[in-house]
């Protein structure tokens, strides 16, 4: 009896594929809320430009001269993959808290990593295409200049960089899972995103206490990788920054799980699992 109860449990658990496609495919439609067309377009199109030119300004203002201007055009059409990858992600135990499916979805006998990478599939692609439409905005209208032969290293550096920041974003969405709201937690680390990552100066310019703190965020290691691509850097010294943006990434995925695990016991305690 006990053998076919348990055969019953082994054929009602989700394969692996099964589970990641479900949760790539329907979370965004019901849980993550950013599939309305007008967020995508948002997202991809009018976030990048309008951070962009903000920072420009603020650097021709300063009289920054066109590298400079150029410098940060780069440095903040990467920090845009910080919306889709850390707001949407983060945002999924929001999402599930303010619905009431938190914990159905945490007893559940569905494996927890595809579960929750599946749900960063669709901002790896949202990531993609805003930093891309972000880049084609710095050659456009910012000075910046990108070579032919520079776009295949650029292209890899732009998606290891996409998997990384979900990767970051799953971390911070474990964390969230004990907290009240992620929106606070997620706008913390974009903001610190912008000072510690060379996004609008050189990390080297940074105090070394903070240099050390940049050098934990993928963010960092993508947008140096970005920068050497564009440079027309060769493989030699663009290979071992992709090397540690995989390791990064790699990184934030697993504390994630571990994170997920942890706290589901700390809020199933707490009480603070269906609390929004």
């Amino acid at each position: 009896m006990a053998t076919t109860e348990a055969a019953a449990v082994v054929r009602a658990r989700p394969t692996f594929w099964r589970n990641f496609w479900t949760n790539a495919i329907l979370s965004p439609r019901t849980t993550l809320g950013f599939m309305r067309i007008d967020f995508v377009l948002g997202t991809i199109f009018v976030i990048p430009l309008m951070q962009i030119l903000f920072f420009a300004l603020t650097v021709q203002l300063g009289n920054g001269g066109a590298s400079g201007i150029a410098f940060v055009a780069v440095g903040n059409a990467v920090a845009t993959v910080t919306y889709p990858s850390i707001f949407s992600v983060c945002q999924t135990t929001d999402s599930e808290k303010e619905q009431g499916t938190m914990e159905h979805l945490l007893v559940s006998p569905a494996p927890r990593f595809p579960m929750y990478v599946g749900r960063g599939l669709i901002p790896i692609l949202i990531s993609l295409a805003t930093v891309t439409v972000g880049l084609v905005y710095a050659v456009l209208f910012f000075g910046v200049q990108i070579a032919a032969g520079s776009i295949p290293f650029l292209a890899v550096s732009v998606i290891l960089s996409a998997f990384a920041m979900v990767g970051f974003g799953l971390l911070l969405g474990g964390i969230a899972l004990y907290l009240r709201s992620s929106i606070v937690l997620g706008n913390i680390f974009l903001f610190i995103g912008l000072i510690v990552s060379g996004v609008n100066f050189s990390v080297s310019a940074l105090p070394l206490p903070v240099q050390l703190i940049g050098y934990v965020f993928p963010l960092t290691w993508g947008l140096a990788a970005v920068r050497a691509s564009i440079s027309g850097d060769s493989l030699a010294t663009v290979g071992p920054l992709w090397l540690i943006i995989v390791l990064t990434g790699a990184v934030a995925v697993g504390l994630a799980m571990g994170l997920w695990r942890n706290f589901e016991r700390r809020a199933f305690s707490t009480g603070s699992i269906v609390r929004f």
